[in-house]
C-alpha cells in the first residue's frame, strides 16, 4: 500500500470520526490505521536498505571503470579509455539517481514515523476518552500472522509497482507510447 493510499485512508478515518458515537469502533480503526502504517514503515526500511545496497554496488562500479579508463589512457589505448569514459557516464548518472531514491525514501520514512507518532496519540486519547481498558498487547505490536499478512500485500503491490515501471521502462526504449 502506498503511502498516498494510507494518507487517504487515515484522512477518511479522521473526517469520519465526528459521525460516530462509537469510540470503540474510532479506537479500532485508529489501531487498524497504525497497523497499516507500521507494515508500511517496515517496507519502506527495506527499500531503504536495498537502495543502499544498490548504491554502494553503483559506486564500486563507478570507481571501477574510473580505474580501468585511467589504466587505457596510461597504456594509450584510446578505443578502451573512450568506452571507460561512456561507462563512467552512465555509473555515474545512476549512482545520483540512487542517491535522490535514497533521500527521498529517508523523508518519507521520516515523515511517516511522525504519522504513526500522531495516530498512537489520537488512539491513546480515543481510548482514554471512551474508557475502554487497556488491551493485552500494545497497539503497535503486531501478533505475527497479521504483520505477515500486511507485509505480503505490501510486497505484492509494490512487486506489481515494480514491475509497471519495469514495462514502462521497456516501452520507452522501444519508443512506443
Amino acid at each position: 500500500m502506498g503511502l498516498d493510499e494510507l494518507r487517504a485512508r487515515l484522512d477518511s478515518l479522521l473526517a469520519n470520526q465526528g459521525l460516530s458515537d462509537d469510540r470503540r469502533a474510532r479506537a479500532s480503526g485508529l489501531h487498524g490505521a497504525m497497523v497499516e502504517f507500521k507494515t508500511a514503515l517496515a517496507v519502506s526500511r527495506e527499500a531503504r536498505a536495498a537502495t543502499e545496497k544498490d548504491l554502494a554496488a553503483e559506486r564500486r562500479q563507478l570507481e571501477d571503470a574510473t580505474r580501468r579508463g585511467g589504466l587505457a589512457e596510461g597504456i594509450g589505448d584510446a578505443e578502451t579509455a573512450r568506452i571507460a569514459l561512456e561507462f563512467v557516464e552512465r555509473h555515474r548518472e545512476r549512482a545520483a539517481l540512487l542517491e535522490r531514491k535514497l533521500a527521498v525514501v529517508i523523508d518519507e520514512i521520516a515523515y511517516m514515523e511522525r504519522e504513526y507518532a500522531s495516530l498512537a496519540a489520537q488512539y491513546q486519547s480515543a481510548r482514554q476518552a471512551g474508557g475502554l481498558s487497556s488491551s493485552p498487547r500494545e497497539p503497535d505490536v503486531l501478533n505475527d500472522r497479521e504483520f505477515n499478512a500486511l507485509k505480503a500485500r505490501a510486497d505484492r503491490e509494490a512487486a506489481e509497482m515494480a514491475v509497471k515501471a519495469q514495462l514502462e521502462l521497456l516501452k520507452r526504449k522501444l519508443n512506443k507510447p
